[in-house]
């Protein structure tokens, strides 16, 4: 008896995920938070103490995964400290219904949020073979010529593939293009990423300096495209009391708010804030928030679907 309710409770919950998923190819959030993840080590302020409390407020570093329910599997983007918890997330909100690692994984930069979890595929943990990463020139030759990394290369444990900036890639049903923008380059290039399913056009730009050092103008890349998910790594730039915010640079989320004032609404509901660091407000505070949706923007939220 016990067998024949839980071949029933089975069929349910497959039957609603098969109900609840897009049939075309989609994005999932897996993660949110600035590199060091939420709560931050070592922070025993009023902003990372509720998370230490509460398990249910802690957010994952950011990625993303590209998933194509037609041909059954998926792409990851960043390869983070957090990669064996979102990998085990990705795993159940699918119900188990794509493989457990991804086809391949997409890498924007060499900073420790985006690429130390390829350190879980090496001969002492998963051991795996040949798992592709797409990763630009510099980030290559950074992997290829420093260990660790170089010898996941040297034993095949990742088969690292190269991409041209601007260059599309075709995967499938979908499509990739990485471009540069302007970061602390201290070990690699900083891609960024446009994602094309065969529904929406996607932009992923999780790290950046400015918008003003970018030879590209962000409005017009963010009109070409249905969906951005933009660095807000602070909302303002009186966060960090133990250092000069100038030492690491990005847009604080008033200032993306005040470069699109003037655009239409619904140009500006295509902007979801991402990467944030544990005293950005947007990652606990309900009245930030809605303040910034009040002001027509939008902020990723862990485990949403973009289809």
């Amino acid at each position: 008896m016990r067998a024949i309710v839980l071949f029933f409770i089975l069929c349910f919950s497959f039957k609603t995920w098969a109900q609840q998923t897009p049939q075309s190819s989609f994005i999932l959030v897996l993660g949110v938070a600035q590199d060091g993840g939420y709560p931050h080590i070592g922070c025993q302020k009023n902003c990372c103490k509720m998370a230490w409390k509460d398990e249910k407020l802690r957010r994952n570093v950011v990625s993303l995964a590209l998933v194509d329910p037609k041909t059954k599997k998926w792409w990851l983007f960043e390869a983070t400290p957090d990669i064996k918890v979102q990998l085990q997330d990705f795993r159940k909100r699918t119900n188990e219904a794509y493989p457990y690692l991804p086809e391949g994984i997409f890498i924007t930069h060499a900073h420790i949020g985006h690429y130390t979890g390829l350190m879980e595929f090496g001969r002492e943990v998963m051991s795996t073979s040949g798992l592709k990463v797409y990763v630009l020139p510099k980030l290559r030759s950074f992997l290829e010529q420093n260990g660790p990394w170089s010898q996941l290369v040297k034993l095949n444990n990742i088969n690292l593939i190269t991409l041209s900036a601007n260059q599309p890639v075709d995967i499938l049903n979908n499509k990739i293009t990485a471009f540069t923008v302007p970061h602390r380059d201290e070990f690699s290039e900083t891609a960024g990423f446009k994602i094309e399913t065969p529904t929406k056009k996607y932009l992923f730009i999780p790290d950046i300096d400015k918008w003003s050092k970018w030879n590209k103008n962000i409005i017009d890349e963010v009109k070409n495209v249905d969906i951005t998910m933009l660095d807000a790594t602070f909302y303002s730039n009186t966060e960090l009391g133990n250092r000069p915010i100038a030492e690491v640079p990005h847009p604080l989320v008033t200032e993306t708010e005040e470069l699109f004032s003037k655009e239409d609404r619904n140009i500006k509901n295509k902007i979801f804030l991402i990467h944030f660091n544990h005293t950005n407000p947007l990652l606990w505070d309900p009245t930030t928030q809605k303040q910034v949706l009040k002001n027509g923007f939008n902020f990723a939220k862990q485990g949403q679907i973009f289809y």
